[in-house]
């Protein structure tokens, strides 16, 4: 599936790395495996940030705290979704929602890069990464829907906004265990390596084969 990208995005020098998969079977984690894989990122993570203080400090991090700075939000009170789960790894835990949610969010906290993971057949018509205009509705898992402000980025079908970029996803497109084909995508922004994009794919690949226990 590709994915157009307007000039409004480009300007906030956004860029992503995405790739469909087909033919997948989502289901419930395999719970060893899931804690396993979890206690890998914590171990990691731990090393890496000896203490809370230090993750706003990351150069990853702070790219997307710069570009939420930019666009108006408090990076503080609404956290780019990576490094909300870094916080959650470190301090209680992820909950394990199905095989390939599961696998993006350990994915996105090991790398450090959001990933947002959609049903293609939830998808309407062209892809287009762009900014909002002013009053656009985005109904967010597990949230109300809310009336956007113009110059968000997003991403959005011929229907409406599925991710508000790069921290939370909408629940029409929402990956459940009736999803046979999915799109994968690794948000960047201004300073992220387009070889770290890839990796977090490529991870989230990997966890997903595992997560299935076989």
């Amino acid at each position: 599936m590709e994915i157009e990208i307007e000039q409004g995005a480009l300007n906030l020098a956004i860029r992503i790395a995405h790739v469909e998969i087909e033919d997948i079977s989502v289901g419930p984690s395999n719970r060893e495996i899931f804690n396993t894989l979890e206690m890998e990122v914590r171990e990691e993570l731990k090393a890496r940030f000896r203490s809370p203080v230090q993750i706003p400090r990351n150069r990853a991090i702070k790219t997307y705290r710069d570009l939420y700075w930019k666009m108006g939000i408090d990076p503080t009170k609404q956290r780019p979704s990576s490094e909300a789960l870094i916080r959650r790894v470190l301090r209680k835990g992820l909950p394990s929602i199905n095989t390939l949610v599961d696998a993006g969010n350990l994915a996105s906290a090991s790398t450090l890069v959001p990933i947002g993971i959609y049903d293609v057949d939830r998808i309407e018509g062209v892809l287009v990464l762009r900014v909002t205009k002013e009053g656009e509705l985005f109904e967010g898992i597990g949230g109300a829907e809310k009336v956007m402000s113009k110059g968000h980025p997003v991403l959005a079908d011929e229907r409406g906004i599925i991710h508000l970029y790069p921290y939370r996803d909408a629940m029409r497109t929402r990956i459940t265990e009736r999803c046979e084909r999915a799109l994968l995508v690794a948000c960047g922004v201004k300073g992220t390596q387009k070889g770290l994009l890839d990796t977090a794919i490529d991870t989230t690949l990997a966890n997903f084969d595992a997560l299935e226990g076989a």
